[in-house]
């Protein structure tokens, strides 16, 4: 438990001092990052969009079918979430397969973030009424979701895993 915390703490602390040396510019730039990304999921998927910065309120909109239907802040870049996930994986240290498994992790709750918010941008274009719902309920029980779904694979296979079997 320990060391959990304790890991927990440096990478968010870490991550803390990134935001911070970052506030100038606007939208943080890992956070643009997802952004952009997000925006080219959606052109090649038929869904055309463009990105307008806000620096002073540090977010970017997402401007689609003559509309700005969602905006990228911070909190949309699912750090947050990605600290406490390998916080958990390497407060069960188990060598070189816990890096494995942590970046494998990684990029799959990174690529489930880019979904999320692609699938949060047709919800608030095409089906409005939904969005709510869909921000606040659906797509957050989607990525918490899958970071336990990840946890408990890490702990049954591998955490508990008895070295000589």
């Amino acid at each position: 438990m320990l060391r959990f915390i304790v890991i927990y703490l440096v990478l968010l602390f870490a991550y803390q001092f990134y935001l911070n040396a970052s506030k100038a510019g606007g939208l943080d730039p890992f956070s643009r990052i997802i952004a952009d990304q997000v925006a080219s999921i959606q052109k090649a998927s038929g869904f055309p969009t463009l990105l307008y910065d806000d620096v002073k309120n540090e977010q970017v909109w997402f401007y689609v079918k003559k509309n700005y239907v969602t905006r990228m802040v911070e909190g949309c870049n699912a750090i947050s979430v990605m600290i406490l996930f390998v916080a958990f994986v390497f407060a069960f240290y188990k060598g070189a397969k816990t890096f494995v498994f942590a970046l494998a992790g990684l990029v799959l709750l990174y690529i489930m973030n880019l979904l999320r918010i692609v699938g949060l941008n047709v919800v608030m274009s095409d089906y409005k009424e939904y969005g709510k719902m869909f921000h606040d309920f659906i797509f957050p029980a989607v990525i918490y979701g899958t970071v336990v779904v990840l946890w408990l694979v890490w702990i049954k296979f591998f955490a508990l895993k008895n070295e000589n079997s």
